[in-house]
């Protein structure tokens, strides 16, 4: 089992850029594929990104393409979201994700683990 906690979100103007974290606890981070997700009030949870267990494979949504970039130090049991050039409709509750089955799941209910979610608002 793993527990997981976001940290990072806030307040941010349209074009600038905020930097999330996922601190992982528990065994073997390793061993799990990560993602994260985004949910806006009133919308279902979406996939964001994804990203392999040795971190030298990522996939992401067409909507954050380009602009984001995830990373992980398994040394520091840390996953890390880059987020840039950020857009109002980026405003959203941004959870982590670990997943015992494999990596690049785009289902939540593909991912065994999650964090409370931390919240990111971007103004216009």
């Amino acid at each position: 089992q793993v527990q997981l906690v976001e940290s990072g979100g806030g307040l941010v103007q349209a074009g600038e850029s905020l930097r999330l974290s996922c601190a992982a606890s528990g065994r073997a981070f390793r061993s799990y594929g990560m993602g994260w997700f985004r949910q806006a009030p009133g919308k279902d949870r979406e996939f964001g990104t994804a990203i392999s267990w040795g971190g030298d494979s990522t996939l992401y949504a067409d909507s954050v393409k380009g602009r984001f970039t995830v990373s992980r130090d398994n040394a520091k049991n840390m996953m890390s979201l880059q987020m840039n050039s950020l857009k109002p409709e980026d405003t959203a509750v941004y959870y982590c994700a670990a997943s015992i089955i494999g990596w690049g799941a785009q289902i939540p209910r593909d991912y065994n683990y999650w964090g409370q979610g931390t919240q990111v608002t971007v103004s216009s």
